[in-house]
């Protein structure tokens, strides 16, 4: 094992999904998805100190109060996996702060977990390697192995199964945040009974779905004007039903002027694609205006890395 640090910070973003395709549900209750995620300008910090134990503390400039600090939180439980795969006998103390909104279908706990991934490996000298990582990564979450690595990839089966995508240049987005989360089985849910009304059933489900190749092609041209048609998120219209004034924000980030627009995830959040940065801030001022809490973000950023 390295030579092992008294403490270290890991940062680590969280994601927008650019396209998301979910097929219908699997007996093990998963859907297989096609999705392309791209990590984005907000990030998670997390703190990892030497400790007996393992504890956990979460502040942040986003309301946390809903966010468990035993196993249920996905970086106590990327601690203790890690610990128990590299046969570590010690402890940790993660303090996170949260820069990404809580069940705001933006990934801050996969994000979490990611950074403590990384942040023990470093702190316990594990040396484990970006194999073994994404590994354990896997079996944390869908979104975790994607937090991990960042940039702009197609995740296919659970989301996990990850495949680097070309994306040049930098898109810029606007995001919509909302005080209140939704939950992500509950939009799952609410999609399957959607379609369960519209008839739209099948016996044998496909295990893998495909990105439509005009996602790829602006992605890979670094088009925010092409790639803007393209966007599309199967749970928007789950996510909606429950949230109407999603909806009713969708409609307002186009009339300001935004490129296009989804729901990112599960939601809450609506990510709104824009031209320049400029531009970006312009759909933005509007947002405000009308009290809306609207972020300017960028992407593709890399996934989890050591800071200083």
């Amino acid at each position: 094992m390295g030579q092992r640090p008294d403490a270290v910070h890991v940062r680590a973003p969280g994601k927008i999904n650019v396209y998301l395709g979910v097929g219908p549900r699997h007996d093990d209750g998963y859907h297989s998805l096609a999705t392309v995620f791209q990590a984005v300008s907000l990030y998670e910090d997390v703190y990892a100190s030497a400790a007996a134990g393992f504890t956990l503390e979460v502040d942040g400039e986003v309301d946390v109060s809903g966010v468990p600090l035993d196993d249920r939180n996905l970086a106590m439980r990327a601690a203790k996996l890690l610990a128990q795969a590299a046969g570590v006998d010690a402890g940790v103390h993660l303090r996170i702060r949260k820069g990404v909104p809580v069940a705001g279908g933006m990934g801050g706990g996969s994000a979490d977990a990611a950074a403590a991934l990384v942040a023990c490996d470093a702190l316990w000298g594990t040396e484990l390697g970006a194999h073994r990582l994404h590994a354990l990564a896997a079996r944390l979450g869908a979104d975790v192995p994607f937090a991990l690595h960042g940039g702009t990839a197609v995740g296919a089966g659970r989301g996990d199964e990850l495949t680097p995508a070309l994306a040049r240049g930098r898109f810029d987005w606007v995001l919509v945040l909302s005080e209140q989360g939704l939950s992500t089985p509950e939009v799952y849910g609410r999609l399957d009974q959607l379609r369960a009304q519209e008839g739209v059933v099948a016996d044998d489900p496909p295990m893998s779905l495909d990105v439509p190749l005009a996602v790829l092609h602006a992605l890979r041209a670094g088009d925010a004007r092409e790639l803007a048609p393209a966007l599309l998120n199967d749970l928007e219209a789950a996510a909606v039903i429950d949230r109407p004034d999603l909806g009713a924000t969708l409609i307002d980030g186009i009339r300001f002027g935004a490129l296009g627009g989804l729901v990112s995830g599960s939601g809450p959040t609506i990510a709104l694609l824009c031209e320049s940065p400029e531009h970006a801030r312009a759909v933005q001022d509007q947002l405000l205006g009308t009290g809306r809490r609207a972020l300017h973000v960028h992407g593709p950023v890399p996934g989890a890395r050591l800071v200083g």
